[in-house]
């Protein structure tokens, strides 16, 4: 054996203390890793099911010009989301640039001038303020449209309040309640659909039958064995570069519901009266099929990297949340620092533990849509993409870090160790 050649993890700069952490946090982590597999499964044969129901083949993957008529291979994208989404239709289209884009494109084709938009879990996403209109006075926005915005905070122990909900779409006139799965840039956990949504889903169905029930789904697709249209929301939304891109779609996003709503939207993604009907894509759509087929597997690899990250820094002393042992609805994994340093050094590591760009050093910065600087680690394939390993956070008190992705548990569990070194470096040099 050539003796200079150094093991794997000595020649990335891991140290053996941290290896030896690491692998006495997985012994710990068994049960629940076997867990987060069983709903793999079910979400696999959920996939493949409606891959085989379509028919899918090579000519469906076959690009498209022009207007899009008659574009088997978007059309069929549709009905396989669809099936797999617990919906019974779909829109799935590279031209979304975001989850945020798709969700406000589902808006302003479900309210009109004068409707009233209710928010049953607080305050949206950082990136929806400007869009729906809570802050600024941007021209397009949903209240510069004549839409109306109200909401509803979560309770103490950040649940739904459905008393409160119930109290206030009674109250005003509003015709569509919306739902943010995910936590965004709050330190509360994730809404699971058949414990926390469906019971908000059925006192408002109660309360007034026409009412339309939209979720922001991003970062929790095939978390669970069932997305929230499975319990009673008409419509859902999420991106492709997260999970049901699977790491491979580059680009895009979906939303996905019942046909009557979906056919709403449509009218607002192209033209009203040309609907779905048109719309090409120049490139191939064989990622987004692969990604989607691979999407249980990755969402999975992902869900065991934050739960690593959430036992090893459990173990160091830190507030992390979800626990490690907790059940997931997302992918996020929200870390808690003592000071900004510590903050800036544990993103470091993770961008130094990337396949790509490994060498740029992330410096907070004012991101656009968002109210205070963030620092971004993303070194991934897919500029942006939260399903590969990555993490962000505000620059503010408490100093908190959110960890998604990781397109394979291995790669995840090298950025655990590059990340305990980082912080112990910067503890003794402290």
């Amino acid at each position: 054996m050539n003796q200079t050649l150094q093991p794997p993890y000595t020649a990335l700069g891991i140290s053996e203390r941290a290896q030896a952490f690491v692998a006495a946090m997985e012994s710990e982590l068994l049960p629940v890793f076997a867990r987060i597999e069983s709903i793999e499964y079910q979400n696999e044969a959920k996939v493949l099911r409606a891959l085989q129901r379509e028919k899918i083949a090579l000519h469906h993957f076959a690009p498209t010009t022009g207007y899009g008529y008659d574009d088997i291979g978007r059309d069929a994208l549709d009905r396989v989301f669809a099936c797999a989404l617990d919906a019974e239709d779909a829109l799935v289209r590279p031209q979304f640039t975001s989850g945020t884009h798709a969700i406000f494109t589902a808006l302003s084709g479900l309210l009109e001038p004068g409707n009233t938009m209710l928010s049953a879990t607080g305050r949206p996403y950082d990136t929806l303020e400007k869009a729906i209109g809570i802050s600024g006075d941007v021209y397009g926005s949903l209240k510069r449209m004549g839409v109306a915005y109200e909401e509803v905070p979560l309770t103490e122990d950040d649940k739904i309040d459905i008393e409160a909900v119930i109290d206030m779409l009674l109250r005003t006139d509003a015709c569509l309640v919306y739902f943010q799965r995910s936590r965004g840039y709050a330190w509360r956990n994730a809404l699971l659909p058949e414990t926390d949504l469906a019971p908000a889903f059925s006192a408002v169905r109660k309360a007034k039958p026409g009412c339309i029930i939209v979720v922001d789904n991003c970062y929790g697709e095939f978390t669970q064995p069932h997305e929230p249209t499975a319990f009673g929301a008409d419509i859902e939304i999420g991106s492709l570069i997260k999970n049901p891109g699977g790491g491979i779609a580059p680009t895009g996003g979906y939303i996905a519901g019942t046909h009557t709503c979906i056919e709403r939207i449509a009218q607002r993604l192209t033209v009203p009266g040309m609907g779905r009907e048109v719309g090409s894509y120049a490139g191939s759509y064989a990622p987004f099929y692969q990604g989607l087929f691979l999407a249980p597997h990755t969402t999975a690899q992902s869900l065991k990297t934050a739960v690593l990250f959430a036992r090893v820094f459990e173990a160091c002393g830190m507030e992390t949340l979800p626990s490690s042992s907790a059940e997931r609805s997302d992918i996020v994994q929200s870390l808690r620092f003592r000071s900004e340093e510590a903050l800036i050094a544990f993103c470091r590591s993770i961008q130094a533990a990337s396949p790509v760009d490994s060498f740029v050093v992330p410096e907070p910065w004012d991101m656009p849509g968002y109210t205070s600087q963030v620092i971004m680690a993303a070194g991934a394939f897919v500029q942006g993409a939260s399903i590969e390993l990555s993490a962000d956070a505000p620059i503010k008190k408490p100093y908190t870090a959110y960890v998604q992705g990781g397109l394979t548990y291995s790669h995840g569990r090298i950025g655990v160790m590059l990340a305990l070194d980082a912080l112990w470096k910067l503890n003794s040099a402290g």
